[in-house]
């Protein structure tokens, strides 16, 4: 994808997901990842440009992390799948988490030359993703308690007592998916970025 049509994606998808969300605070907090995103990767685009995949991932992260922020997770239309009784659309965030951050950590792990085994390597971009997950549920907690009620929707537990574990759970999945279905297409990436 050019770098002209992920900036236009992105903006359309932001701009769209700021018009009238459920609520401001939390459609901040649900966006802020992409913003942050994209400042990265507008700062590290000339020295240290990502693959095709890589940068098609995070555009794919960004729209459902800003779709999220717009209806809150617990209210995106299309989440009442599987007939469960909750809007499941937090756990396609949560699985996004690993699966996107897996191949992100795989690229720099890769071309930075840190680790040359490629289970030592598997090893640590899971362990990354665990990492990564874990930390986002501690922020969703200090959120919580300093925010009151106000952080319910942010945290989107949806009355489910386990809705830490299985969000780490599914990081997890989705870390092991991508190294399963992306490794060897992204290893072809990798012989044209570097």
């Amino acid at each position: 994808m050019k770098k002209a049509a992920w900036i236009f994606i992105f903006s359309l998808v932001f701009a769209w997901s700021a018009i009238g969300p459920k609520n401001y605070f939390t459609w901040f907090l649900e966006v802020l990842p992409a913003l942050v995103a994209i400042i990265i990767l507008a700062f590290t685009q000339k020295k240290f440009p990502l693959t095709p995949l890589a940068y098609g991932l995070i555009l794919i992260h960004a729209i459902i992390l800003m779709v999220g922020g717009h209806y809150t997770y617990a209210e995106v239309p299309l989440g009442e799948f599987i007939g469960s009784g909750r809007n499941n659309y937090d756990k396609i965030g949560h699985l996004a988490q690993g699966f996107i951050p897996a191949l992100l950590a795989r690229e720099i792990l890769i071309r930075k030359s840190v680790i040359q085994s490629k289970k030592w390597l598997n090893f640590f971009v899971v362990s990354t993703c665990l990492a990564i997950s874990a930390f986002y549920e501690l922020i969703e907690w200090w959120v919580a308690e300093l925010s009151g009620e106000s952080a319910e929707a942010f945290l989107g537990t949806q009355g489910y007592i386990w809705d830490t574990q299985s969000d780490m759970a599914l990081a997890l999945l989705g870390a092991i998916l991508s190294l399963v279905f992306l490794s060897k297409l992204h290893d072809r990436q990798l012989q044209k970025v570097t």
